[in-house]
């Protein structure tokens, strides 16, 4: 009695049988073309340049004539919408007035106390430390320039 064999029967044997193989030449296969991900003709073989790089220095008109666009830009959108324009000027010395000595932190006589403690307390411990003491006013001077260009 010859062996009958269903085409469906054939055709499973088959599948059954290369699947093992397929998976095999696969992993083999996977783990080289990953790490050949990026790499040919068109790979970048330099770093790219870190944050707070060494860009060139903005000078102050460039600056301010950035952020009168900014205010500009954001006027024309105040009139779009059917709101009043903004004075661009006025909106321009508000922003720029931190940088020009008159901001609004070396003003509050609050936060000018707390920065006064906070260089007198470390005074102390610098003098604790064997250390030369920092001379008060400028260093709250100092620190306050600092805060107010904090988000810049």
């Amino acid at each position: 009695m010859p062996l009958a064999i269903d085409t469906g029967v054939v055709l499973i044997l088959v599948v059954i049988a290369a699947l093992p193989i397929g998976a095999a030449v696969f992993a083999l296969g996977a783990s080289n073309a990953l790490s050949q991900i990026g790499k040919g003709t068109f790979e970048m073989e330099h770093e790219m340049p870190q944050a707070g790089g060494s860009s060139a220095p903005v000078t102050s008109e460039v600056r301010e004539e950035e952020i009168r666009q900014m205010v500009q830009a954001r006027s024309y959108r105040r009139e779009a919408r059917g709101e009043s324009a903004l004075d661009v000027d006025a909106e321009v010395d508000k922003l720029l007035s931190s940088e020009r000595g008159s901001g609004p932190l070396g003003q509050d006589e609050g936060l000018r106390e707390e920065v006064r403690q906070l260089v007198v307390a470390r005074n102390e411990r610098r003098e604790r430390q064997g250390k030369e003491a920092l001379d008060v006013d400028q260093e709250v001077e100092r620190q306050l320039r600092e805060l107010e260009n904090l988000g810049q």
